[in-house]
């Protein structure tokens, strides 16, 4: 299995979302968490998965020459793109009403980038799902709002909660990608890359 395959590296995950270090649990691999607080400020022109790769990466390069022969550092980042524009994390309480506003009654995409960087090499990969809401009332988003407080997630919501089981009519795609990381394009690379890295 992989976890075995990958008893040689030191897996480093650099990330503090509880989401994807849960990912990373389940997937029963042996990994350690480190953080730096990157701005994630990005070139204006770049659209859709441009955006996600250049921060995925950017996070990836705070951590050049701290990384030892046998670590496999992963960063990523999700972005919510509707309307021809990302939709980050929201800033307060009426711009997350706003997002899901816009989200209601409309197919948005959830991209998300994740890197590998090693020693020797950096390779970044990406996952896009389109997601699909029904006609979400007022009271309908402020009752979520108010209960789950999704203020720490792409896009203002969790598939995985409340809003996603009553207001997601469809989604084409990877779902854990839509939670915040594709698990299964994760443990692909490192499957087929372990012994190359």
């Amino acid at each position: 299995m992989l976890k075995d395959k990958l008893k040689q590296y030191n897996l480093i995950l650099a990330s503090g979302s509880p989401r994807r270090q849960q990912f990373f649990n389940d997937l029963d691999l042996d990994f350690e968490i480190r953080l730096k607080d990157i701005d994630e400020v990005y070139p204006e022109d770049l659209k859709g998965v441009e955006i996600t790769n250049y921060l995925a990466q950017l996070k990836a390069n705070a951590f050049n020459n701290e990384l030892k022969e046998r670590d496999i550092l992963i960063t990523s980042d999700t972005i919510v793109w509707h309307e021809d524009k990302a939709l980050g994390k929201p800033k307060d309480y009426d711009d997350a009403f706003a997002i899901l506003k816009s989200l209601s009654g409309s197919t948005h995409e959830v991209i998300t980038s994740v890197c590998f960087k090693t020693v020797a090499k950096e390779d970044t990969i990406f996952e896009v799902t389109q997601v699909t809401f029904s006609a979400l009332s007022d009271d309908s988003i402020r009752y979520y709002l108010d209960n789950y407080k999704p203020f720490d997630k792409a896009g203002a919501y969790g598939i995985q909660e409340w809003i996603g089981l009553v207001g997601i009519t469809r989604i084409d795609g990877s779902y854990t990608n839509v939670v915040g990381l594709p698990t299964e394009k994760v443990y692909q690379y490192l499957n087929t890359y372990s012994g190359n890295l």
